[in-house]
């Protein structure tokens, strides 16, 4: 109201509009204004006192609706004429789109759904929401929150990643450490956490986080479930997991502050090569330019009050919590489960079942039942597989154990011509004869190595090195006939001018 009294005082001393407008740096048309509530309350005169600023106001306001009314008439919404039952429907909690179709179904209505969306807004205008500033004392309490991050394309291999930034904010000093990720998993979540800790050089009592799947597996406002790994890490480094209520961000505000810093400061007109060279300008911006900032709230600069709160972290531990993740597996009836695209194999009596992987950067262990049921060393290529002989099904074992090399020695301890058989069988170009080298050596079992050794001599006398014509070899009991004849002895007849022999020249006639 300072403004619109110099205004009047202007024109009690007998100033033009313009020159009013000119001085006062408004437009003449509000000096117009102003000229016209005050000729009409009579304030011009020099015997009339000034009013107040609250009677100024009034009229002004006055004049202002009044002016606007008559300018422009209010713009009625299509939605008007069923104002009760779009307001009914959204007490009731239905959604605006579903309200639009209940109009046209109903009424046949033929505006659209952002009319609808403008006629709630109106009728229900928002009612501001009271805040507290929350205090924390030194070392209290961090806060925790993921961000998205650049598109990186590294240079060697052209590869697009995208990247989120992971923040962790110290409430009182404001001091945060930042790392830029590839991925939301568990195991980044818990080595960020590590190495936040660490560049602290100390863990605070409590963080804060939202309720992200990587930390709370069943969000809830009273009693939310925690991630088995996350939590095993809090016990580790003695913190206390404090989630936000559910879609509430803002209760982690100041680390929501930061994301955004980051953010608008940080990743505007830079290049990155990799995310390995994103961090470590990442890591010099934190402690430079972030660090020594003169902070918007403190009036401080992040690291000076932060050389303050080191002192009173919690210590870390003298050996770092093992980073840990939980996962569930079902075991596949070939006795394996999968994790990261890897295979690892558990007891068969278990297909079918749900195990719990506890995956390390070392080792991998199965529990059925908060039993250890096997453990291997961590794989990391795709497609790799680690299998224990014991977990598979005894015919499964036999198969495994009876490769060719083993055959091959069985075959050569029964006697050189069972190792000339399998030797064949093993060559042939067209079918592998694994099944049939195993099922050869197995008639030993019945019929003994000497005679499986016998049949195998008859066999290849006669050509006919497989495994069907040894079996019937000794089925029939042929292994045990005399030897066969010199194939010399079988020609004699032939030969010598014996009955069929034939002469040189008896051939040409």
């Amino acid at each position: 109201m300072y403004e619109i009294r110099q205004i009047i005082q202007r024109l009690r001393l007998g100033e033009t509009d313009r020159s009013i407008a000119k001085g006062q740096r408004v437009g003449r048309r509000t000096v117009a204004r102003i000229r016209i509530i005050a000729d009409a309350q009579n304030w011009l005169t020099a015997a009339s006192p000034m009013p107040d600023d609250a009677v100024i106001a009034e009229h002004y306001k006055a004049s202002v609706i009044a002016s606007a009314a008559a300018k422009a008439p209010p713009n009625t919404s299509t939605v008007e004429p069923y104002r009760a039952d779009v307001l009914a429907w959204h007490q009731q909690g239905i959604a605006v789109t579903t309200i639009r179709q209940a109009l046209a179904r109903t009424y046949g209505y033929t505006g659209s759904v952002h009319a609808v969306y403008r006629f709630l807004k109106h009728a229900i205008p928002e009612t501001p929401i009271a805040t507290v500033m929350l205090d924390f004392a030194v070392g209290e309490q961090a806060q925790v929150d993921f961000g998205a991050g650049p598109l990186i394309t590294d240079r060697e291999t052209g590869e697009v990643s995208k990247t989120w930034f992971f923040i962790m904010t110290l409430a009182w000093s404001r001091h945060q450490y930042a790392e830029l990720v590839r991925d939301q998993s568990v195991a980044t979540w818990l080595s960020c956490h590590r190495h936040a800790f660490e560049s602290f050089g100390g863990v605070p009592r409590k963080v804060r986080i939202d309720n992200p799947k990587c930390a709370i597996t069943k969000a809830c406002y009273y009693e939310p479930t925690v991630q088995r790994a996350y939590g095993e890490l809090a016990l580790g480094y003695g913190f206390i997991i404090d989630p936000c209520p559910v879609a509430d961000p803002k209760k982690k505000g100041r680390v929501e502050a930061g994301v955004k810093y980051v953010k608008g400061n940080f990743m505007p007109l830079r290049e990155f090569h990799s995310v390995s060279h994103a961090n470590e300008q990442l890591r010099a911006w934190v402690q430079g330019e972030a660090g020594n900032r003169i902070h918007g709230s403190t009036r401080e600069r992040p690291l000076s009050r932060f050389a303050i709160e080191r002192p009173l972290l919690q210590t870390l531990p003298d050996i770092a919590p093992t980073c840990a993740t939980w996962a569930k597996a079902i075991l596949h009836p070939n006795s394996h489960v999968q994790h990261d695209y890897c295979y690892y194999s558990a007891p068969f009596r278990l297909i079918g079942q749900t195990l719990w992987l506890e995956i390390t950067p070392d080792v991998l262990r199965i529990y059925h039942e908060h039993e250890l049921v096997a453990m291997h060393p961590r794989l990391f290529k795709k497609g790799e597989k680690s299998t224990v002989g014991d977990h598979v099904p005894p015919d499964a074992q036999a198969f495994l154990m009876r490769d060719p090399q083993w055959c091959l020695k069985q075959a050569t301890a029964v006697g050189p011509a069972t190792q000339a058989v399998v030797e064949r069988l093993f060559a042939h170009r067209v079918l592998d004869h694994l099944r049939a080298v195993q099922g050869l050596l197995r008639l030993a079992d019945t019929y003994g190595r000497s005679r499986l050794e016998a049949a195998c001599s008859r066999a290849l006398n006669f050509g006919s090195p497989n495994y069907r014509t040894i079996k019937q070899i000794l089925k029939e009991g042929l292994d045990q006939h005399p030897d066969l004849l010199d194939a010399v002895v079988l020609e004699a007849p032939y030969l010598n001018g014996g009955r069929f022999s034939r002469t040189p020249a008896d051939r040409l006639h």
